[in-house]
C-alpha cells in the first residue's frame, strides 16, 4: 500500500472529520498531520479487516478526542479577516457566507453528546453506511441507528433554537 496515495486519496476526510469533531480551524492542520503521521507508522501492521478510509477515520476521532481533553488550556476565539476591494467583492462575500454556514454547522455539532455527533458526522456528513460506523465504533449497527435517530433530533431542536433566537434579535426583541 503506497502511503502517498492514501494521503493524497483521504486528506480532505481526515481534515474535515477532525474539524466535525471538535478540532478548531487553525488546529486542525497539525492534527490532521497527527493522524498521518500515526497512519505512516503503523501502515505495516494494517491488516486490511477494514478499508483505509475506515482505519484512518478510526485515527481522526482518537485524535480529535485526545484534542477536545485537552481544550482546556486552548479558548481563545480567532476571527478571519475580511479582504477588502471592489475587484472581488462577490467571490469575498460568498466565502465570508460559506464560512458562517460551516462556523454555525460546528457550533451546532460542538452541542451534541459525543457518540451523536461521531454517529451524525459519519453518516450525514461523511456518507459512510451503518454497518461501516458499526465496525468502526465496534457498537451494535442498532446503535448506531439510534445514537442517529437521537443525533438528528438534537439537530434540529438545536438548529431550531438557533433560528429562533436570530428571529427575535432581528425583530430588535429579547431571545
Amino acid at each position: 500500500m503506497n502511503f502517498e496515495h492514501i494521503y493524497r486519496t483521504h486528506h480532505d476526510f481526515v481534515w474535515r472529520t477532525l474539524r466535525r469533531m471538535g478540532v478548531s480551524e487553525r488546529d486542525a492542520l497539525d492534527a490532521r498531520q497527527k493522524v498521518f503521521l500515526i497512519a505512516h507508522r503503523s501502515l505495516g501492521s494494517f491488516e486490511g479487516r477494514s478499508s483505509v478510509k475506515t482505519w484512518l477515520c478510526g485515527i481522526a476521532l482518537r485524535v480529535a478526542s485526545d484534542y477536545r481533553r485537552s481544550a482546556v488550556s486552548r479558548r481563545e476565539v480567532l476571527v478571519a479577516e475580511v479582504p477588502v476591494g471592489e475587484s472581488c467583492q462577490a467571490e469575498q462575500l460568498r466565502q465570508l457566507e460559506e464560512r458562517e454556514r460551516i462556523a454555525a454547522l460546528d457550533a451546532i455539532l460542538t452541542e451534541l453528546p459525543v457518540d451523536q455527533r461521531t454517529v451524525f458526522v459519519l453518516f450525514e456528513l461523511e456518507e459512510m453506511s451503518g454497518e461501516q460506523i458499526a465496525a468502526l465504533l465496534v457498537v451494535p449497527e442498532g446503535t448506531v441507528r439510534s445514537r442517529l435517530r437521537l443525533a438528528r433530533r438534537a439537530f434540529s431542536r438545536i438548529l431550531a433554537e438557533r433560528q429562533g433566537r436570530t428571529a427575535c434579535l432581528a425583530a430588535g426583541a429579547r431571545p
